[in-house]
């Protein structure tokens, strides 16, 4: 299974790796690191449909079921 949001979409990504030299990295290569996602495993009541998933989300996309709701959230996300 890949380590993405379903509901953000978000996954890893490779960003430059940063010495803990003064000098950034432009001077001090140290090649590329794979940033992860930070994704947690959360169990959600949705009261609509009256059932418990469990999903593994980004913690964005937690803030956003909080914000919006769980079932609009996630029946735009296509997983309702």
């Amino acid at each position: 299974m890949a380590k993405i949001c379903p509901i953000t979409n978000k996954g890893s990504k490779v960003a430059g790796g940063y010495s803990n030299r003064i000098r950034a990295t432009k001077y001090n290569p140290t090649g590329n690191v794979r940033k992860q996602v930070n994704l947690q495993k959360k169990r959600i009541f949705v009261p609509e449909i009256n059932k418990t998933l469990t999903l593994t989300l980004s913690t964005q996309a937690l803030k956003t079921i909080t914000k919006r709701g769980a079932y609009q959230t996630l029946k735009k996300a296509g997983l309702v």
